[in-house]
């Protein structure tokens, strides 16, 4: 039987990254990601890997670029303030094809904000906050396991793609208190025979995301969107719930389709049949699944902790002629699932066109 363990969430994402052979961190102080860095100081020794606090997050950034041009598994967490500094590296990473982790427990904003949960960095993230043409695999736990175990995942898909990887959070799960299953550890690492690791008896290895001549820049950009285009075939994940009979879905990620969970529940109890779709994957985004969904649903109601970016994406899979509504909250407060149900039923009392 497998041992639980009652964890928070940021310990579940610093256990997660040594059970994936994570063998060099690097991180600076933020909240509410603090738990992860500080674990992380103690644990990293203990298993005879690299922990650097560095003096930035544009450090911390570059100093996982390093390590992954020298073939280690490498991670740095952060918090949304943090995350922007660390957009160029991110776009660095993504143009020399270096495989990484980079842990975004989100708090509010703009500005320096507040150190409660949020979801207000879903653009600059699920979209690439860096320069040029890259995209970056977003995993979103919703769960104190998930934290760990997508965790653990997102090393497995930044070696398979030799990517950087974002475990997209939020505050309200990195402090929250949940058992977990402990996995089993990653035993095998894959080879790389790409890294800089010493050129002695081979042809040296150059990585790098510059080209001198642009005419050799667009052929090398077109073997990156062909790698994207095969995340956006393989990779799509998320999970679906009560959809079978549902008239209306709600569409939430992270700590948001939590809430949304329960007011599903609490209008089931009301007799509205009301299914949920939460996203596990920001990118690639489940397109195609909420679009087989619009052919039979037309009300759509999105639950986001933010001001409104992760409905946009909504809209775009459902299309212009269903209704999709927004129930939200931004700037560090929770939403709550009365608020949810409230939105659900008056979509329900409100005709279309009303």
């Amino acid at each position: 039987m497998s041992k639980k363990t009652l964890m928070a969430g940021n310990i579940a994402i610093a256990e997660g990254a040594i059970l994936a052979g994570c063998q060099a961190y690097f991180g600076y102080p933020i909240t509410p990601q603090n738990e992860i860095l500080e674990h992380m100081s103690k644990r990293m020794p203990e298993e005879g890997r690299v922990f650097v606090q560095t003096e930035s997050e544009l450090a911390a950034i570059n100093m996982v670029y390093g390590a992954a041009a020298a073939g280690c598994r490498a991670m740095t967490s952060t918090s949304s303030p943090g995350f922007s500094l660390e957009q160029e590296g991110i776009s660095y990473m993504s143009g020399a094809e270096l495989p990484g982790v980079i842990v975004n427990v989100m708090r509010g904003g703009p500005g320096l904000g507040n150190i409660g949960g949020a979801q207000g960095d879903y653009f600059q993230s699920a979209k690439g906050g860096g320069h040029g043409d890259y995209r970056v695999i977003n995993l979103a736990p919703a769960s104190v396991q998930e934290m760990m175990d997508l965790t653990m995942l997102a090393f497995e898909l930044a070696d398979k793609y030799r990517n950087p990887v974002v475990v997209l959070a939020d505050g309200f799960l990195g402090q929250a208190m949940e058992p977990v299953v402990m996995r089993e550890p990653v035993t095998e690492l894959p080879s790389k025979p790409w890294a800089i690791t010493g050129a002695l008896g081979r042809a040296k290895n150059i990585i790098n995301s510059f080209e001198m001549d642009p005419v050799n820049f667009p052929p090398r950009v077109k073997l990156l969107l062909r790698k994207f285009k095969k995340m956006r075939r393989n990779e799509v994940r998320y999970e679906g719930l009560n959809l079978g009979d549902a008239s209306l879905v709600i569409v939430a990620y992270g700590s948001a389709s939590r809430s949304a969970l329960t007011a599903m529940k609490m209008a089931r109890q009301e007799g509205i049949p009301v299914g949920l779709l939460r996203p596990i994957t920001l990118f690639p985004f489940p397109y195609e699944a909420l679009s087989n969904l619009a052919q039979r649903i037309n009300d759509f109601l999105v639950a986001e902790l933010s001001s409104g970016q992760f409905i946009e994406d909504v809209k775009l899979a459902v299309g212009l002629d269903k209704r999709v509504a927004l129930v939200n909250q931004y700037g560090g407060v929770p939403l709550l699932a009365e608020e949810i149900l409230e939105a659900i039923e008056k979509m329900i009392k409100q005709p279309v066109g009303g």
